[in-house]
Protein backbone atom coordinates (compact mmCIF):
# COMPACT_ATOMS: atom_id res chain seq x y z
CA UNK A 1 0.00 0.00 0.00
CA UNK A 2 1.10 3.56 -0.52
CA UNK A 3 -0.55 6.68 0.94
CA UNK A 4 -1.80 9.37 -1.38
CA UNK A 5 -2.23 12.79 0.20
CA UNK A 6 -4.60 15.42 -1.02
CA UNK A 7 -3.85 19.11 -0.54
CA UNK A 8 -0.57 21.03 -0.73
CA UNK A 9 2.47 19.54 0.94
CA UNK A 10 2.95 22.67 3.02
CA UNK A 11 -0.12 21.61 5.02
CA UNK A 12 1.13 18.06 5.68
CA UNK A 13 2.28 18.75 9.23
CA UNK A 14 -0.95 20.48 10.21
CA UNK A 15 -2.99 17.70 8.58
CA UNK A 16 -1.14 15.07 10.58
CA UNK A 17 -1.80 16.93 13.82
CA UNK A 18 -5.52 17.21 13.10
CA UNK A 19 -5.62 13.56 12.04
CA UNK A 20 -3.92 12.61 15.33
CA UNK A 21 -6.57 14.59 17.22
CA UNK A 22 -9.28 12.64 15.41
CA UNK A 23 -7.64 9.28 16.15
CA UNK A 24 -7.23 10.27 19.80
CA UNK A 25 -10.93 11.19 19.97
CA UNK A 26 -11.81 7.80 18.48
CA UNK A 27 -9.79 6.02 21.17
CA UNK A 28 -11.24 8.33 23.84
CA UNK A 29 -14.90 7.60 23.04
CA UNK A 30 -14.34 3.82 22.94
CA UNK A 31 -12.68 3.82 26.36
CA UNK A 32 -15.22 6.30 27.74
CA UNK A 33 -18.06 3.87 27.03
CA UNK A 34 -16.30 1.10 28.94
CA UNK A 35 -16.86 2.90 32.27
CA UNK A 36 -19.46 5.65 31.78
CA UNK A 37 -22.39 3.22 31.79
CA UNK A 38 -21.55 1.79 35.23
CA UNK A 39 -22.68 4.88 37.14
CA UNK A 40 -26.06 4.91 35.35
CA UNK A 41 -27.02 1.27 36.06
CA UNK A 42 -29.17 2.02 39.13
CA UNK A 43 -31.12 4.66 37.20
CA UNK A 44 -31.52 2.37 34.18
CA UNK A 45 -32.70 -0.45 36.45
CA UNK A 46 -35.36 1.80 37.98
CA UNK A 47 -36.64 3.51 34.82
CA UNK A 48 -36.54 0.50 32.46
CA UNK A 49 -37.38 -2.04 35.19
CA UNK A 50 -34.35 -4.07 34.17
CA UNK A 51 -33.60 -7.38 35.85
CA UNK A 52 -30.11 -7.96 37.31
CA UNK A 53 -29.20 -10.22 34.38
CA UNK A 54 -30.11 -7.48 31.90
CA UNK A 55 -27.92 -5.01 33.79
CA UNK A 56 -25.00 -7.41 33.49
CA UNK A 57 -25.46 -7.65 29.73
CA UNK A 58 -25.76 -3.88 29.30
CA UNK A 59 -22.10 -3.89 30.37
CA UNK A 60 -21.04 -7.25 28.97
CA UNK A 61 -22.70 -6.95 25.54
CA UNK A 62 -20.35 -4.11 24.66
CA UNK A 63 -17.26 -6.06 25.73
CA UNK A 64 -18.42 -9.17 23.88
CA UNK A 65 -18.99 -7.29 20.61
CA UNK A 66 -15.56 -5.71 20.89
CA UNK A 67 -13.67 -8.92 21.55
CA UNK A 68 -15.43 -11.16 19.05
CA UNK A 69 -15.14 -8.97 15.96
CA UNK A 70 -11.74 -7.30 16.29
CA UNK A 71 -10.01 -9.96 14.11
CA UNK A 72 -12.62 -9.63 11.33
CA UNK A 73 -12.37 -5.83 11.33
CA UNK A 74 -8.59 -5.96 11.12
CA UNK A 75 -8.75 -8.32 8.15
CA UNK A 76 -11.38 -6.19 6.40
CA UNK A 77 -9.25 -3.10 6.96
CA UNK A 78 -6.25 -4.69 5.29
CA UNK A 79 -8.42 -5.83 2.39
CA UNK A 80 -10.72 -2.82 1.84
CA UNK A 81 -8.57 -0.04 3.27
CA UNK A 82 -7.97 1.09 6.85
CA UNK A 83 -9.62 4.50 6.48
CA UNK A 84 -13.03 3.44 5.09
CA UNK A 85 -13.47 0.56 7.54
CA UNK A 86 -12.54 2.86 10.44
CA UNK A 87 -15.07 5.46 9.24
CA UNK A 88 -17.69 2.74 8.92
CA UNK A 89 -17.02 1.61 12.49
CA UNK A 90 -17.40 5.17 13.78
CA UNK A 91 -20.74 5.57 11.98
CA UNK A 92 -22.04 2.24 13.36
CA UNK A 93 -20.90 3.22 16.85
CA UNK A 94 -22.67 6.58 16.59
CA UNK A 95 -25.93 5.11 15.27
CA UNK A 96 -25.98 2.45 17.98
CA UNK A 97 -25.28 5.11 20.63
CA UNK A 98 -28.42 6.93 19.46
CA UNK A 99 -30.33 3.63 19.52
CA UNK A 100 -29.15 3.02 23.09
CA UNK A 101 -30.29 6.49 24.17
CA UNK A 102 -33.74 5.86 22.68
CA UNK A 103 -34.07 2.25 23.90
CA UNK A 104 -37.60 1.67 25.29
CA UNK A 105 -36.78 -1.53 27.18
CA UNK A 106 -33.73 -3.48 28.46
CA UNK A 107 -33.57 -5.90 25.51
CA UNK A 108 -33.30 -3.02 23.05
CA UNK A 109 -30.58 -1.40 25.15
CA UNK A 110 -28.58 -4.64 25.28
CA UNK A 111 -28.88 -4.98 21.49
CA UNK A 112 -27.69 -1.40 21.01
CA UNK A 113 -24.73 -2.04 23.30
CA UNK A 114 -23.73 -5.08 21.25
CA UNK A 115 -23.97 -2.86 18.16
CA UNK A 116 -21.70 -0.31 19.83
CA UNK A 117 -19.23 -3.14 20.39
CA UNK A 118 -19.35 -4.04 16.68
CA UNK A 119 -18.52 -0.47 15.68
CA UNK A 120 -15.96 -0.23 18.47
CA UNK A 121 -14.22 -3.37 17.20
CA UNK A 122 -13.49 -1.62 13.89
CA UNK A 123 -12.23 1.45 15.74
CA UNK A 124 -9.96 -0.53 18.06
CA UNK A 125 -8.71 -2.76 15.27
CA UNK A 126 -7.76 0.03 12.87
CA UNK A 127 -6.93 3.20 14.80
CA UNK A 128 -3.28 2.17 15.13
CA UNK A 129 -3.13 1.06 11.49
CA UNK A 130 -4.44 4.45 10.34
CA UNK A 131 -1.95 6.16 12.63
CA UNK A 132 0.84 4.15 10.99
CA UNK A 133 -0.48 5.19 7.56
CA UNK A 134 -0.47 8.84 8.62
CA UNK A 135 2.86 9.20 10.43
CA UNK A 136 6.35 8.26 9.21
CA UNK A 137 8.20 5.79 11.47
CA UNK A 138 10.44 8.39 13.11
CA UNK A 139 7.40 10.38 14.34
CA UNK A 140 5.15 7.53 15.45
CA UNK A 141 6.46 7.30 19.01
CA UNK A 142 5.24 10.80 19.87
CA UNK A 143 1.91 10.25 18.09
CA UNK A 144 1.32 6.89 19.81
CA UNK A 145 2.05 8.56 23.15
CA UNK A 146 -0.74 11.07 22.64
CA UNK A 147 -3.11 8.37 21.35
CA UNK A 148 -2.47 6.23 24.43
CA UNK A 149 -2.80 9.18 26.80
CA UNK A 150 -6.13 10.44 25.48
CA UNK A 151 -7.57 6.92 25.28
CA UNK A 152 -6.54 6.24 28.87
CA UNK A 153 -8.16 9.48 30.00
CA UNK A 154 -11.42 8.32 28.40
CA UNK A 155 -11.39 5.22 30.62
CA UNK A 156 -10.83 7.27 33.78
CA UNK A 157 -13.23 10.03 32.76
CA UNK A 158 -16.20 7.68 32.38
CA UNK A 159 -17.40 7.77 36.01
CA UNK A 160 -16.77 11.53 36.24
CA UNK A 161 -18.60 12.42 33.03
CA UNK A 162 -21.38 9.96 33.81
CA UNK A 163 -21.84 11.30 37.32
CA UNK A 164 -21.98 14.91 36.11
CA UNK A 165 -24.48 14.11 33.34
CA UNK A 166 -26.75 12.18 35.69
CA UNK A 167 -26.69 15.12 38.09
CA UNK A 168 -28.49 17.27 35.50
CA UNK A 169 -30.34 14.88 33.21
CA UNK A 170 -31.52 11.30 32.61
CA UNK A 171 -29.55 8.17 31.85
CA UNK A 172 -29.90 8.57 28.07
CA UNK A 173 -27.42 11.48 28.12
CA UNK A 174 -24.55 9.06 28.74
CA UNK A 175 -25.17 7.77 25.20
CA UNK A 176 -26.12 11.07 23.55
CA UNK A 177 -22.75 12.50 24.63
CA UNK A 178 -21.09 10.15 22.11
CA UNK A 179 -22.80 11.73 19.11
CA UNK A 180 -20.97 15.09 18.93
CA UNK A 181 -17.64 13.32 19.51
CA UNK A 182 -18.37 10.86 16.69
CA UNK A 183 -19.50 13.59 14.28
CA UNK A 184 -16.36 15.65 14.87
CA UNK A 185 -14.14 12.56 14.62
CA UNK A 186 -15.68 11.38 11.34
CA UNK A 187 -15.38 14.85 9.81
CA UNK A 188 -11.74 15.27 10.85
CA UNK A 189 -10.73 11.81 9.61
CA UNK A 190 -12.51 12.32 6.29
CA UNK A 191 -10.71 15.64 5.78
CA UNK A 192 -7.21 14.89 7.01
CA UNK A 193 -6.39 11.17 7.08
CA UNK A 194 -4.62 10.14 3.87
CA UNK A 195 -6.36 7.79 1.50
CA UNK A 196 -4.26 4.65 1.35
CA UNK A 197 -4.71 2.81 -1.90
CA UNK A 198 -5.43 -0.89 -1.51
CA UNK A 199 -2.90 -3.26 -2.98
CA UNK A 200 -3.57 -4.45 -6.51
CA UNK A 201 -3.55 -8.02 -5.18
CA UNK A 202 -5.24 -7.89 -1.75
CA UNK A 203 -4.85 -10.89 0.54
CA UNK A 204 -7.76 -13.34 0.30
CA UNK A 205 -10.02 -13.18 3.34
CA UNK A 206 -9.38 -16.17 5.60
CA UNK A 207 -13.05 -17.00 6.27
CA UNK A 208 -12.40 -20.14 8.39
CA UNK A 209 -9.82 -18.16 10.37
CA UNK A 210 -12.27 -15.30 10.96
CA UNK A 211 -14.99 -17.70 12.12
CA UNK A 212 -12.67 -19.65 14.43
CA UNK A 213 -11.08 -16.52 15.94
CA UNK A 214 -14.40 -14.75 16.46
CA UNK A 215 -16.11 -17.82 17.94
CA UNK A 216 -13.16 -18.59 20.21
CA UNK A 217 -12.79 -15.03 21.47
CA UNK A 218 -16.54 -14.70 21.99
CA UNK A 219 -16.70 -17.95 23.97
CA UNK A 220 -13.68 -17.14 26.15
CA UNK A 221 -14.92 -13.58 26.77
CA UNK A 222 -18.40 -14.86 27.66
CA UNK A 223 -16.92 -17.30 30.15
CA UNK A 224 -14.71 -14.64 31.74
CA UNK A 225 -17.59 -12.17 31.95
CA UNK A 226 -19.91 -14.63 33.69
CA UNK A 227 -17.10 -15.69 36.04
CA UNK A 228 -17.28 -12.27 37.70
CA UNK A 229 -20.83 -13.08 38.91
CA UNK A 230 -20.92 -16.90 39.11
CA UNK A 231 -17.28 -17.92 39.72
CA UNK A 232 -16.42 -21.09 37.87
CA UNK A 233 -19.99 -22.35 37.51
CA UNK A 234 -19.61 -25.37 35.18
CA UNK A 235 -22.44 -24.53 32.80
CA UNK A 236 -21.98 -20.77 32.51
CA UNK A 237 -18.24 -20.38 33.01
CA UNK A 238 -16.11 -23.49 32.61
CA UNK A 239 -17.86 -24.83 29.50
CA UNK A 240 -17.51 -21.56 27.52
CA UNK A 241 -13.88 -21.23 28.63
CA UNK A 242 -13.01 -24.79 27.63
CA UNK A 243 -14.88 -24.54 24.32
CA UNK A 244 -13.28 -21.17 23.58
CA UNK A 245 -9.83 -22.54 24.39
CA UNK A 246 -10.33 -25.51 22.08
CA UNK A 247 -11.62 -23.29 19.27
CA UNK A 248 -8.66 -20.90 19.64
CA UNK A 249 -6.31 -23.90 19.60
CA UNK A 250 -7.94 -25.02 16.35
CA UNK A 251 -7.52 -21.46 15.06
CA UNK A 252 -3.80 -21.54 15.87
CA UNK A 253 -3.38 -24.84 14.05
CA UNK A 254 -5.30 -23.52 11.04
CA UNK A 255 -3.07 -20.44 10.89
CA UNK A 256 0.01 -22.64 10.66
CA UNK A 257 -1.25 -24.66 7.73
CA UNK A 258 -3.38 -22.34 5.59
CA UNK A 259 -1.70 -20.51 2.72
CA UNK A 260 -3.41 -17.17 3.47
CA UNK A 261 -3.78 -16.91 7.27
CA UNK A 262 -5.87 -14.29 9.05
CA UNK A 263 -2.81 -13.42 11.16
CA UNK A 264 -0.01 -13.10 8.58
CA UNK A 265 3.32 -14.80 9.12
CA UNK A 266 5.00 -11.39 9.19
CA UNK A 267 3.03 -10.75 12.39
CA UNK A 268 3.29 -14.20 13.99
CA UNK A 269 7.03 -14.39 13.31
CA UNK A 270 7.82 -11.05 14.98
CA UNK A 271 9.08 -11.90 18.46
CA UNK A 272 8.87 -8.29 19.65
CA UNK A 273 5.22 -8.13 18.56
CA UNK A 274 4.38 -11.40 20.35
CA UNK A 275 6.12 -10.14 23.48
CA UNK A 276 4.22 -6.86 23.30
CA UNK A 277 0.90 -8.75 23.11
CA UNK A 278 1.86 -10.85 26.14
CA UNK A 279 2.80 -7.73 28.13
CA UNK A 280 -0.44 -6.01 27.08
CA UNK A 281 -2.39 -9.03 28.35
CA UNK A 282 -0.62 -9.38 31.71
CA UNK A 283 -0.51 -5.64 32.43
CA UNK A 284 -4.23 -5.23 31.72
CA UNK A 285 -5.00 -8.24 33.92
CA UNK A 286 -3.27 -6.30 36.70
CA UNK A 287 -4.73 -2.90 35.83
CA UNK A 288 -8.38 -3.97 35.46
CA UNK A 289 -8.24 -6.15 38.57
CA UNK A 290 -6.74 -3.29 40.58
CA UNK A 291 -9.36 -0.73 39.50
CA UNK A 292 -12.14 -3.22 40.22
CA UNK A 293 -11.04 -3.90 43.79
CA UNK A 294 -10.01 -0.34 44.65
CA UNK A 295 -13.42 0.84 43.45
CA UNK A 296 -15.13 -1.75 45.70
CA UNK A 297 -13.05 -0.59 48.64
CA UNK A 298 -13.91 3.08 48.20
CA UNK A 299 -17.57 2.76 47.23
CA UNK A 300 -18.78 -0.20 49.29
CA UNK A 301 -16.64 0.00 52.41
CA UNK A 302 -16.10 3.77 52.60
CA UNK A 303 -19.41 4.79 51.03
CA UNK A 304 -17.98 7.00 48.29
CA UNK A 305 -20.17 7.93 45.34
CA UNK A 306 -19.22 6.90 41.81
CA UNK A 307 -18.43 10.55 41.05
CA UNK A 308 -16.18 10.84 44.12
CA UNK A 309 -14.37 7.65 43.13
CA UNK A 310 -14.02 8.81 39.53
CA UNK A 311 -12.58 12.14 40.63
CA UNK A 312 -9.96 10.33 42.69
CA UNK A 313 -8.80 8.66 39.45
CA UNK A 314 -7.55 12.05 38.30
CA UNK A 315 -4.48 11.31 40.42
CA UNK A 316 -3.86 8.37 38.09
CA UNK A 317 -4.89 10.09 34.85
CA UNK A 318 -2.66 13.14 35.29
CA UNK A 319 0.69 11.28 35.48
CA UNK A 320 -0.55 8.90 32.77
CA UNK A 321 -1.12 11.86 30.44
CA UNK A 322 2.22 13.47 31.24
CA UNK A 323 4.23 10.26 30.86
CA UNK A 324 2.41 9.12 27.70
CA UNK A 325 2.73 12.39 25.81
CA UNK A 326 6.46 12.39 26.58
CA UNK A 327 6.77 8.94 24.99
CA UNK A 328 8.27 10.28 21.78
CA UNK A 329 11.10 12.11 23.54
CA UNK A 330 11.73 9.23 25.92
CA UNK A 331 11.95 6.75 23.04
CA UNK A 332 14.79 8.81 21.50
CA UNK A 333 16.93 8.38 24.62
CA UNK A 334 16.11 4.91 25.90
CA UNK A 335 15.51 1.51 24.36
CA UNK A 336 11.95 0.11 24.20
CA UNK A 337 13.10 -2.61 26.60
CA UNK A 338 14.10 -0.01 29.21
CA UNK A 339 10.91 2.01 28.77
CA UNK A 340 8.48 -0.91 28.94
CA UNK A 341 10.32 -2.64 31.79
CA UNK A 342 10.39 0.58 33.82
CA UNK A 343 6.69 1.14 33.17
CA UNK A 344 5.77 -2.39 34.27
CA UNK A 345 7.96 -2.12 37.38
CA UNK A 346 6.38 1.23 38.29
CA UNK A 347 2.94 -0.33 37.82
CA UNK A 348 3.91 -3.15 40.19
CA UNK A 349 5.19 -0.64 42.76
CA UNK A 350 2.06 1.51 42.53
CA UNK A 351 -0.29 -1.46 42.88
CA UNK A 352 1.80 -2.74 45.81
CA UNK A 353 1.15 0.61 47.53
CA UNK A 354 -2.59 0.25 46.85
CA UNK A 355 -2.56 -3.37 48.08
CA UNK A 356 -1.86 -2.35 51.69
CA UNK A 357 -4.88 -0.04 51.93
CA UNK A 358 -7.47 -0.54 54.65
CA UNK A 359 -10.61 1.52 55.34
CA UNK A 360 -8.62 3.48 57.96
CA UNK A 361 -5.56 4.19 55.78
CA UNK A 362 -5.15 7.91 54.98
CA UNK A 363 -6.00 8.67 51.35
CA UNK A 364 -2.49 10.02 50.77
CA UNK A 365 -1.29 6.40 50.58
CA UNK A 366 -3.83 5.63 47.86
CA UNK A 367 -2.88 8.86 46.13
CA UNK A 368 0.77 7.82 45.96
CA UNK A 369 -0.24 4.44 44.57
CA UNK A 370 -2.39 6.14 41.95
CA UNK A 371 0.42 8.50 40.91
CA UNK A 372 3.04 5.77 40.50
CA UNK A 373 0.64 3.39 38.72
CA UNK A 374 -0.47 6.13 36.33
CA UNK A 375 3.09 7.10 35.50
CA UNK A 376 3.99 3.45 34.90
CA UNK A 377 1.09 2.91 32.55
CA UNK A 378 1.90 6.16 30.80
CA UNK A 379 5.29 4.68 29.93
CA UNK A 380 4.36 1.10 29.13
CA UNK A 381 1.25 1.57 26.95
CA UNK A 382 2.81 3.78 24.26
CA UNK A 383 6.09 1.87 24.64
CA UNK A 384 4.40 -1.48 24.00
CA UNK A 385 2.34 -0.07 21.13
CA UNK A 386 5.37 1.47 19.45
CA UNK A 387 7.54 -1.66 19.67
CA UNK A 388 4.63 -3.83 18.50
CA UNK A 389 3.82 -1.81 15.38
CA UNK A 390 7.20 -0.45 14.31
CA UNK A 391 8.24 -3.41 12.11
CA UNK A 392 4.80 -4.37 10.79
CA UNK A 393 4.43 -3.93 7.01
CA UNK A 394 1.63 -1.61 5.92
CA UNK A 395 -0.44 -4.27 4.11
CA UNK A 396 -0.86 -6.27 7.33
CA UNK A 397 -1.02 -3.41 9.83
CA UNK A 398 -4.76 -3.90 10.33
CA UNK A 399 -4.31 -7.54 11.32
CA UNK A 400 -1.48 -6.63 13.69
CA UNK A 401 -3.47 -3.81 15.31
CA UNK A 402 -6.40 -6.21 15.75
CA UNK A 403 -4.28 -8.87 17.46
CA UNK A 404 -2.66 -6.31 19.75
CA UNK A 405 -6.00 -4.85 20.85
CA UNK A 406 -7.51 -8.33 21.26
CA UNK A 407 -4.78 -9.12 23.79
CA UNK A 408 -5.76 -5.98 25.72
CA UNK A 409 -9.48 -6.86 25.66
CA UNK A 410 -8.80 -10.39 26.86
CA UNK A 411 -6.50 -9.07 29.57
CA UNK A 412 -9.21 -6.72 30.82
CA UNK A 413 -11.84 -9.49 30.90
CA UNK A 414 -9.43 -11.97 32.49
CA UNK A 415 -8.40 -9.43 35.11
CA UNK A 416 -11.98 -8.91 36.23
CA UNK A 417 -12.72 -12.65 36.22
CA UNK A 418 -9.52 -14.21 37.57
CA UNK A 419 -8.59 -11.53 40.08
CA UNK A 420 -12.21 -11.23 41.17
CA UNK A 421 -12.56 -14.99 41.65
CA UNK A 422 -9.29 -15.30 43.59
CA UNK A 423 -10.20 -12.38 45.85
CA UNK A 424 -13.71 -13.75 46.41
CA UNK A 425 -12.30 -17.19 47.28
CA UNK A 426 -9.97 -15.65 49.87
CA UNK A 427 -12.87 -13.68 51.38
CA UNK A 428 -15.10 -16.75 51.54
CA UNK A 429 -12.33 -18.85 53.10
CA UNK A 430 -11.68 -16.20 55.76
CA UNK A 431 -15.39 -15.84 56.51
CA UNK A 432 -15.88 -19.60 56.73
CA UNK A 433 -13.14 -19.77 59.37
CA UNK A 434 -14.65 -17.01 61.48
CA UNK A 435 -17.05 -17.51 64.38
CA UNK A 436 -19.95 -16.46 62.15
CA UNK A 437 -19.07 -18.78 59.27
CA UNK A 438 -21.60 -21.46 60.17
CA UNK A 439 -24.30 -19.05 61.34
CA UNK A 440 -24.35 -16.91 58.20
CA UNK A 441 -22.95 -18.44 54.97
CA UNK A 442 -20.79 -16.07 52.95
CA UNK A 443 -22.57 -14.45 50.03
CA UNK A 444 -21.37 -12.65 46.94
CA UNK A 445 -22.10 -9.33 48.61
CA UNK A 446 -19.46 -9.91 51.29
CA UNK A 447 -16.90 -10.70 48.58
CA UNK A 448 -17.58 -7.31 46.97
CA UNK A 449 -17.66 -5.38 50.25
CA UNK A 450 -21.41 -4.74 50.02
CA UNK A 451 -22.53 -5.41 53.60
CA UNK A 452 -26.14 -4.24 53.42
CA UNK A 453 -27.51 -7.76 53.95
CA UNK A 454 -25.13 -8.58 56.80
CA UNK A 455 -26.42 -8.22 60.39
CA UNK A 456 -24.81 -5.28 62.17
CA UNK A 457 -23.06 -7.42 64.78
CA UNK A 458 -21.28 -9.31 61.96
CA UNK A 459 -20.15 -6.27 59.99
CA UNK A 460 -16.69 -5.96 61.55
CA UNK A 461 -15.89 -9.59 60.76
CA UNK A 462 -17.32 -9.24 57.25
CA UNK A 463 -15.20 -6.14 56.64
CA UNK A 464 -12.11 -8.03 57.77
CA UNK A 465 -12.95 -10.92 55.43
CA UNK A 466 -13.32 -8.54 52.48
CA UNK A 467 -10.02 -6.87 53.34
CA UNK A 468 -8.26 -10.24 53.21
CA UNK A 469 -9.72 -10.86 49.75
CA UNK A 470 -8.72 -7.33 48.70
CA UNK A 471 -5.10 -7.83 49.77
CA UNK A 472 -4.86 -11.24 48.08
CA UNK A 473 -6.42 -9.93 44.87
CA UNK A 474 -4.07 -6.96 44.61
CA UNK A 475 -1.15 -9.25 45.43
CA UNK A 476 -2.11 -11.21 42.31
CA UNK A 477 -2.14 -7.93 40.35
CA UNK A 478 1.38 -7.10 41.58
CA UNK A 479 2.51 -10.57 40.50
CA UNK A 480 0.95 -10.06 37.07
CA UNK A 481 2.90 -6.82 36.63
CA UNK A 482 6.09 -8.60 37.65
CA UNK A 483 5.41 -11.25 35.01
CA UNK A 484 5.15 -8.39 32.51
CA UNK A 485 8.56 -7.14 33.71
CA UNK A 486 10.06 -10.59 33.07
CA UNK A 487 8.48 -10.84 29.60
CA UNK A 488 9.85 -7.41 28.69
CA UNK A 489 13.36 -8.38 29.74
CA UNK A 490 13.15 -11.59 27.69
CA UNK A 491 11.24 -10.47 24.59
CA UNK A 492 13.17 -7.29 23.86
CA UNK A 493 16.70 -8.54 24.40
CA UNK A 494 17.83 -7.85 20.86
CA UNK A 495 16.44 -5.46 18.26
CA UNK A 496 15.35 -7.03 15.00
CA UNK A 497 17.44 -6.43 11.91
CA UNK A 498 14.87 -3.98 10.60
CA UNK A 499 14.78 -1.90 13.74
CA UNK A 500 18.46 -2.11 14.53
CA UNK A 501 19.41 0.18 11.67
CA UNK A 502 16.59 2.60 12.40
CA UNK A 503 17.42 2.79 16.09
CA UNK A 504 21.14 3.25 15.45
CA UNK A 505 20.39 6.73 14.17
CA UNK A 506 18.48 7.69 17.31
CA UNK A 507 20.43 9.03 20.31
CA UNK A 508 19.85 7.12 23.54
CA UNK A 509 21.51 6.51 26.89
Amino acid sequence: MSPTHSGPTIDARQRRRIALLALCLAGFVIQLDVTIVNVALPTIQHELRAAPGALEWIISGYALGLAALIPLMGALGDRLGHRPVLLGGLVVFGLCSAAAALAPHPAALVGARVGQGVGGAAILALTLAVLADTYPPQQRGHAIGWWAAIGGIGFGAGPIVGGLLLSFSGWSTIFWVNLPIIVVTVALIALTVPRVAATTQPRPLDVPGVLLASAGLASVTFGLITATDTPWDPARTLVPLIVGGLVLTAFAQWQRHTSEPLVPRAVRGNSAFIGACAIYFTSYVAFSGTLYYVTLMFQNLLGWSALHTGLSWLLMNAPFLVAAQMAGKVSQRFTPRAIVTTGCAAGALGVAALSILTPTTPFVAAGMGYLVTGAGFGLLVPGITHVAMRDIPGPVAGAASAVLNSSRQLGTAAGLALVGAIGAAATHHTWAGSRFGRMHPASGSIATGNLRGVPSYMETTARSAFEVGYHVALGVCVASFLVAVWISLQAFKRPTAATGAAEAAEPRL
